[in-house]
């Protein structure tokens, strides 16, 4: 007799299961490319074990979202001022969301680039993202076959996908907008927990461990003050708050210390240089049959090439990241150098790049945008009050904020030297330019 669940083992979730008309999304093609796309970059190349995939950290999101949604629509638990939001529990319309948000769940990643996040911004046409992919995808004739089989609507999967943010074409009902938190939320999204947790497993650092399971079993719908108005969002009881904590900070120690490894993003940069130098017109084309032929094997195969031939395109960075010659960290931000000047990294970028030449300096910087530490908590008195109310540990949460500043390796000796030599005046002479 043929099986309807199917069970998929798994390091962080031993076990993911999916029925039969599920499977179907599993087998399509487009959701079975992510098999050939790592999860982090080229972050293989400084923790070897950190060669996952997009695969089944969507899997595991899926997995969550499952948890998540049967915890919080559970009716012994919902506080009565956001009831009549959720479908009457065993419900046709209850069983529909699940069945959707699981779907969005697994398909959230789907229109990923090569290597992931590694090159997006710059080597897309402006106007697309991997978001806009994702709906492409997920709306295209292949998948709306298997939406149909399913019984359920592709706008209803797109929009729980990617939410609010990258769904502009319809509004956004309260339901809807809890739902798709429970993907995309920046305090309790269960991609970030899935990413979080196994990212940290095969890189093999402890820094994106927390206690999942209490958090999840913590989690309600709580009424939430917003511009004036009360809505639904996703919130937690006053016992889980630890456990919240716990998240945000795994989040904040893993993109200091794995994220945003300086060696992990100059191999990024030299990727996106490759790229730059391969892709057609400098693009990765938006077409989705030429997307969904791309993937990270096809690209290393080119990069391998490149870097054996002098002639190719894309050579030098090719090289550089196939014989591990990567630019080295020359400069980075520090609280004192900030303190003196907050455009430090660009001052000393600018005065690398007039020294020794454009062409032997890379940039990188980041600041971190919205860090999701407010959110309602419900006491054991049954008031609702704010996170940061209750919580000293999440109003000091330090926002991520790296500046990099790389040079050609052998430059390096010659640029330290200048660098102790100059650091205080490069910093100083700039400050009072912004002065003037």
């Amino acid at each position: 007799m043929a099986k309807n669940i199917h069970e998929i083992r798994d390091p962080i979730h031993n076990f993911i299961r999916l029925d039969s008309n599920e499977r179907k999304v599993l087998d399509s093609r487009p959701f079975q490319r992510l098999r050939y796309i790592h999860q982090l970059g080229l972050t293989y190349l400084l923790y070897p074990g950190a060669t996952h995939r997009r695969f089944e950290h969507s899997l595991g999101v899926m997995e969550l979202a499952s948890k998540v949604y049967d915890i919080v629509t559970n009716p012994a638990i919902l506080h009565d001022t956001v009831r009549d939001e959720v479908p009457q529990f065993d419900s046709f319309y209850h069983q529909y969301w699940r069945q959707v948000l699981r779907m969005a769940a697994l398909c959230h990643d789907i229109g990923h680039l090569p290597f992931s996040h590694t090159a997006e911004k710059e080597l897309l046409p402006e106007g697309w993202n991997h978001e806009r992919l994702t709906l492409e995808i997920i709306r295209s004739a292949e998948m709306e076959s298997i939406w149909k089989d399913i019984k359920i609507t592709s706008d209803d999967v797109a929009k729980l996908a990617v939410g609010p943010k990258y769904f502009r074409e319809s509004y956004f009902n309260n339901w809807e907008a809890i739902l798709s938190e429970i993907i995309t939320g920046n305090s309790f999204g269960v991609d970030r927990m899935d990413y979080l947790l196994r990212d940290s497993h095969h890189a093999g650092v402890a820094y994106g461990k927390f206690d999942h399971y209490r958090l999840i079993d913590t989690l309600r719908i709580l009424p939430k003050e917003e511009d004036g108005s009360i809505e639904p969002v996703l919130g937690i009881e006053e016992g889980g708050l630890h456990s919240a904590e716990s998240l945000l900070l795994a989040r904040y120690f893993m993109y200091t210390q794995l994220y945003f490894h300086s060696i992990r993003r100059i191999y990024d940069i030299h990727l996106q240089d490759f790229l730059k130098k391969w892709l057609p017109d400098g693009y990765f084309h938006t077409a989705l049959l030429d997307h969904l032929q791309l993937n990270d094997n096809t690209i290393l195969t080119e990069l391998f090439r490149a870097a054996d031939d002098v002639t190719l395109n894309g050579h030098d960075p090719a090289r550089r990241i196939v014989n591990r010659e990567h630019f080295k960290l020359l400069y980075q931000r520090n609280p004192r150098d900030v303190n003196e000047n907050p455009d430090s990294a660009k001052a000393v970028f600018k005065a690398a790049c007039n020294k020794f030449g454009k062409n032997n300096i890379r940039k990188d910087n980041y600041k971190q945008r919205g860090n999701g530490h407010e959110f309602p908590v419900i006491t054991e008195d049954n008031q609702i009050l704010s996170s940061l109310e209750l919580s000293d540990t999440l109003k000091n949460v330090p926002i991520v904020a790296v500046d990099y500043v790389f040079i050609n390796p052998e430059l390096y000796q010659d640029a330290e030297k200048w660098k102790r030599e100059n650091i205080q005046t490069i910093i100083l002479l700039k400050k009072e330019e912004n002065h003037e």
